[in-house]
């Protein structure tokens, strides 16, 4: 039942960096696995990072060397850091967890990089 509520999208410029929040309503601290998605108009959600309750972190290829992401228990949060964006790029990105085989997906945050 938890809630997972993201921030921090924009539009940017080709090159640029934003950093993405997503807020959960209750501990992350004991929740095995929180990932990034993005799903961009006409194709399905792509896993774009992931990180354990111990922060082992996983990125997708296309993401890996601009790509951060980060958990801060204290304020139940995971953290999404992006930078070199390209056009490319340009998604509504999703926080997501899984709980007892229970799905559960943020409302999604816009990202627009322009060239």
């Amino acid at each position: 039942q938890v809630q997972l509520v993201e921030s921090g999208g924009g539009l940017v410029q080709a090159g640029g960096s934003l950093r993405l929040s997503c807020a959960a309503s209750q501990s992350i601290a004991s929740i095995n696995v929180m990932n990034w998605y993005r799903q961009a108009p006409g194709k399905q959600h792509e896993l774009v990072a992931s990180i354990t309750s111990s922060s082992r972190t996983t990125y997708a290829d296309f993401v890996k060397g601009r790509f951060t992401i980060s958990r801060d228990n204290a304020k139940n949060t995971v953290y999404l850091q992006m930078n070199s964006l390209k056009p490319e790029d340009t998604a509504v990105y999703l926080c997501h967890t899984q709980i007892r085989y229970a799905n559960y997906w943020g409302q999604g945050t816009q990202v627009t990089v322009s060239s």
